[in-house]
C-alpha cells in the first residue's frame, strides 16, 4: 500500500511540474552589442581633401566614432522580439535620418516559431543579401565592400524561415520597396527569396524599379573551410533595374596565424552597366586587414586599403589636389563587443 501511495505521489507531482512548464515556458532575456572607433590616414591624398572611398561608412580621416549598438532579445516559449538600436556614424548610415525614431532603430522585429522548422518574423529585419553586415563586430574587414554599400541595409516586412533538412533552409519574405523603412506610400511591395544549402546561399530580390527602388537583384553569398587555419569567403551580385545596375565579385581569404590574430584579404572587382552607355566606370579594390583580438571581447584592426577606377580618371584627388583614379588608405579600427 505504501508503494502504491509512493508511485502516485510521484506521479501526480510529475504532472504538476509538466503542467506548470506548459503554462508557463521558459522566458531568456539577455543584451548585447558593440563599440567601435576609428583613426584613418591617406597614403595618396591629403587628409584635408574632403573625399573617401565612396562605400559606406568609415568615410572620415583622423580619429572618429563608428557606431554603438545595444541589442535586446526576449524569448518565451515559441514567441520572442528582438530591438537593437544604434548611434554614431555608422549607426546613422546605416538607418538614414529619415528613418525610424530618428535613426536609431537598426533592427525591431518579433518572432514565432510555428514549429522546429518554420520561423516567421514580422518587423524590421537586417537585410539577407550580401556577404557583410552593418555592425563591424561580424565583419572581417572594417571598412565595407561596394556590393554591400549597394543593396539594401535592411527590410520590413514579414518572412518566413523554413529548415527543410539538416543542410538545406529557404526563406521567403514580403516587403516594402527598398529603403523605405518606416511607411510605404506608394502602394508597392517587394519580394525577396533566400535559398541556403551547407552555409551557401542564393538571394533573390524584386521590387518595380519605381520611385527610388531597387528593381532585381540575384546575389550569392558564401565560403569554405580550405583547411583548418585557411577560410575562403565569396560573394557575387548582379542588379537590373530597367536595364541599368550594377555587378561585381568580391574573395575573401582569411588565414589564422595564431588563436589570437588572423590576417585577410578582400579582392573586390565592381562595375555599373547601362543598355544605352557602353564602359561605364568600374573599380578593383583591395584590402588586407590584421585581426587581433585581446581578451575575447576586444578586437584591434589594422588595415590598407587601395581602390583602382577603370573608366573615371576623376575619382579621387592626389596629394598635389589634382584628378586620380585611385585611392589608398591605412586604418586602424578598434572594436569592443559583449
Amino acid at each position: 500500500m505504501k508503494k502504491l501511495f509512493t508511485l502516485a505521489l510521484v506521479f501526480a507531482t510529475t504532472l504538476s511540474i509538466a503542467q506548470e512548464d506548459s503554462t508557463n515556458p521558459e522566458k531568456k532575456f539577455s543584451i548585447e552589442g558593440s563599440v567601435d572607433a576609428y583613426y584613418q590616414t591617406y597614403l595618396t591624398a591629403s587628409d584635408d581633401s574632403g573625399q573617401s572611398f565612396g562605400t559606406a561608412f568609415a568615410g572620415q580621416t583622423g580619429f572618429a566614432l563608428g557606431m554603438g549598438n545595444i541589442i535586446a532579445s526576449y524569448e518565451s516559449g515559441k514567441v520572442g522580439a528582438v530591438l537593437d538600436l544604434v548611434t554614431g556614424p555608422r549607426g546613422a548610415g546605416a538607418t538614414f535620418s529619415n528613418d525610424i525614431v530618428d535613426g536609431i532603430v537598426n533592427q525591431a522585429y518579433a518572432y514565432w516559431n510555428v514549429s522546429e522548422k518554420t520561423t516567421l518574423t514580422m518587423g524590421r529585419f537586417n537585410t539577407f543579401l550580401g556577404y557583410e553586415v552593418i555592425a563591424p563586430a561580424a565583419n572581417f574587414n572594417y571598412s565595407t565592400s561596394y556590393l554591400f554599400s549597394h543593396g539594401p541595409f535592411s527590410h520590413v516586412g514579414l518572412k518566413a524561415d523554413f529548415a527543410l533538412s539538416d543542410d538545406f533552409s529557404l526563406m521567403l519574405a514580403v516587403m516594402n520597396p527598398w529603403d523605405t523603412n518606416d511607411t510605404s506610400f506608394t502602394g508597392e511591395y517587394s519580394f525577396g527569396a533566400q535559398l541556403g544549402y551547407s552555409g551557401q546561399f542564393l538571394n533573390f530580390y524584386y521590387d518595380s524599379g519605381n520611385n527610388g527602388g531597387l528593381g532585381f537583384e540575384v546575389d550569392y553569398t558564401g565560403g569554405f573551410d580550405v583547411s583548418e587555419d585557411l577560410f575562403l569567403g565569396i560573394n557575387a551580385a548582379y542588379n537590373d533595374n530597367d536595364g541599368s545596375g550594377f555587378y561585381g565579385a568580391a574573395i575573401y581569404p582569411q588565414f589564422a596565424t595564431s588563436d589570437d590574430f588572423s590576417i585577410g584579404l578582400r579582392g573586390e572587382y565592381f562595375g555599373y552597366h547601362d543598355k544605352d552607355i557602353d564602359d561605364l566606370p568600374s573599380v578593383f579594390a583591395a584590402t588586407l586587414t590584421g585581426s587581433y583580438t585581446v581578451d575575447s571581447n576586444l578586437i584591434i584592426k589594422p588595415e590598407i586599403r587601395l581602390d583602382s577606377w577603370s573608366n573615371n580618371d576623376a575619382a579621387y584627388f592626389d596629394a598635389d589636389g589634382e584628378d586620380a583614379s585611385s585611392l589608398s588608405a591605412f586604418t586602424l579600427a578598434a572594436i569592443y563587443k559583449f
